[in-house]
């Protein structure tokens, strides 16, 4: 499954929204798993239907990505989307896109309460992992001008501005 999620950064999203598979504890797989057992257990999931799932969502969430160049290219223009960073505190702080905002409760509350549905926005992470599961749940909110940024700040430091810092998390 690690390999999965790896090529398919928004598969666990598709697997819970239709299979309710991977979303918790009680439905969760591990890396190591495959998806031929993770299948098998969870109700005998027709493995080609599954697959098929993944691929279509795939596409879809490509759809919701944008390249660092082009964002860029926004970002010099009269209405620069508004920039949403979902990583922690420690790594806003330490390095950031100019004018991005923290996500967090606070946030998610100015934005339900104020921003208009109709403007752009785009949320950016580490790597581009995670701030595709953000930027869906904002366009299923009804935000349907928001991206995520392909491939995180880090891409964006190799391929529109190498004074951003790059970084590598490391966990114990």
């Amino acid at each position: 499954m690690g390999v999965l999620m790896d090529a398919f950064p928004g598969a666990r999203r598709a697997l819970f929204a239709r299979y309710h598979v991977g979303g918790c504890q009680s439905c969760g797989f591990s890396d190591t798993e495959t998806l031929a057992s993770m299948c098998e257990r969870n109700e005998n999931l027709p493995v080609d239907e599954v697959i098929a799932h993944i691929v279509a969502s795939d596409e879809e969430d490509r759809k919701i990505l944008i390249d660092p160049v082009d964002l860029a290219t926004l970002l010099a223009g009269e209405n620069p989307p508004a920039l949403v960073d979902t990583r922690t505190r420690e790594e806003f702080e330490a390095v950031a896109l100019p004018g991005a905002k923290l996500f967090g409760a606070e946030l998610t509350q100015e934005i339900f309460g104020t921003w208009d549905k109709a403007d752009a926005i785009v949320i950016y992470d580490h790597t581009g992992d995670r701030c595709l599961d953000t930027a869906a749940y904002l366009i299923g909110h009804g935000f349907r001008e928001t991206r995520a940024l392909r491939g995180g700040i880090d891409a964006w430091s190799k391929e529109v501005d190498d004074s951003v810092a790059r970084y590598r998390l490391e966990f114990e």
